[in-house]
């Protein structure tokens, strides 16, 4: 005769069985899971490869000057003079020199001719 410990214990038993199972399938689903989300990684790595490529073969001076060439009546297109961008007196002046910097914050600075240094530091050669 069964007992109502062994009614408890087939409980359990048959509660673990089940448990185990549903664990075991939901493991399962999120390693299918993950393997299409590696699969779909992988697949848009290959398409920024391929992008990068594109743009790497259509950005190619050579190519760029022949379609230049080509369209130059309907894009009306100009070389770049050293003028057209600005203009020399647009360019602004240099206010202070490095040298007056320097001496403007209370600096030591050293004359091209003079310019050992003084300090004596540890060697091994005294």
């Amino acid at each position: 005769m069964f007992r109502t410990l062994d009614m408890a214990l087939v409980a359990i038993m048959i509660a673990a069985a089940a448990m185990t199972y549903k664990i075991k399938h939901d493991s399962e689903d999120r390693l299918a899971e993950i393997r299409k989300l590696r699969i779909a990684i992988q697949q848009e790595k290959d398409s920024v490869e391929l992008l990068r490529a594109d743009w790497s073969l259509l950005t190619q001076p050579a190519r760029l000057q022949k379609l230049a060439e080509r369209y130059a009546k309907d894009l009306q297109l100009q070389p770049l003079g050293a003028r057209a961008i600005v203009g020399a007196d647009e360019l602004p002046t240099r206010e202070q020199g490095i040298e007056d910097i320097i001496n403007s914050q209370g600096g030591i600075m050293v004359k091209r001719g003079d310019a050992t240094d003084p300090t004596t530091t540890g060697g091994t050669g005294q």
